[in-house]
């Protein structure tokens, strides 16, 4: 069965105008009856037109966009991994919903209660623990806990100085890539090194007692940062998060090799 453009349009919203723009840049090519034909859309063309929907609302540019789709990923794992994405944002959503009829309800109600009900909940569903179910499942209870209260205690400054550092360190990756940096270089492994020392300064980080990450835990981030588009997006898409994934592979390969204290005890 096949659909044309106007029937695309009715069902998605997406115009025409878009759907032929898609089209002309070879992200969404269409069949045509003849050479000269209408547009024509069959069962693959839809599924990769929901994929680009769901990629471009979770903020992709239309080169990213392509570059993913392009992944050589099945059409079922790679939806899966777009249907986590949907589940946690519904989930912040709906969190965020409640926060807000919360505040509503406590200062239309309960007035007494206004600074109370700000400082509990006003800001839930706003914050990092949109990830609370996704570092559960992944990492363990504890781990989400410890870290959320250490997130917590660190205040409105520690925050955003950790922020800043964060935003540090990824323009550190940006730079060493974009300068074609061969990974195994003393320069690329530094930001390798910053990278395990921001990791494993997060309490319940895996390896935060030890002082260094965990070496399952680092080289399970490392392909995550390729496998999910959220992380990669935090790298410049998915060549960046490529770079910094094989960087983080021959820091894995040469700091476990290597005693972690000077006396050789691990």
């Amino acid at each position: 069965m096949q659909w044309s453009i106007q029937e695309i349009a009715r069902l998605t919203g997406v115009t025409s105008r878009t759907l032929r723009h898609y089209d002309a840049v070879g992200l969404l090519p269409a069949g045509r009856t003849t050479a000269s034909g209408p547009r024509r859309y069959d069962r693959t063309a839809l599924v990769r037109l929901q994929r680009i929907l769901l990629l471009r609302d979770l903020g992709l540019g239309l080169a990213d966009i392509a570059e993913v789709l392009d992944s050589g990923q099945d059409e079922a794992t790679a939806l899966r991994s777009h249907l986590t994405s949907l589940r946690a944002e519904e989930s912040r959503l709906a969190r965020q919903v409640a926060s807000v009829e919360r505040t509503i309800a406590a200062l239309e109600n309960d007035p007494e209660e206004k600074e109370d009900i700000m400082a509990k909940d006003m800001l839930d569903g706003f914050d990092h623990t949109q990830y609370e179910e996704e570092v559960t499942e992944r990492w363990g209870r504890d781990a989400y806990q410890t870290g959320d209260a250490w997130w917590r205690g660190l205040g409105e400054d520690g925050q955003r100085e950790w922020k800043a550092r964060l935003e540090a360190l990824i323009k550190a990756w940006t730079d060493a890539a974009e300068a074609g940096l061969d990974p195994a270089s003393d320069e690329a492994q530094a930001v390798a090194a910053r990278h395990a020392a921001w990791l494993v300064s997060v309490p319940g980080t895996p390896g935060h007692e030890e002082g260094r990450p965990d070496r399952g835990y680092l080289l399970g981030l490392a392909d995550l940062y390729v496998a999910d588009e959220r992380f990669a997006a935090n790298y410049g898409g998915t060549e960046g998060a490529t770079f910094v994934r094989d960087v983080l592979r021959v820091y894995a390969e040469r700091a476990y090799a290597e005693p972690a204290n000077p006396d050789g005890k691990a």
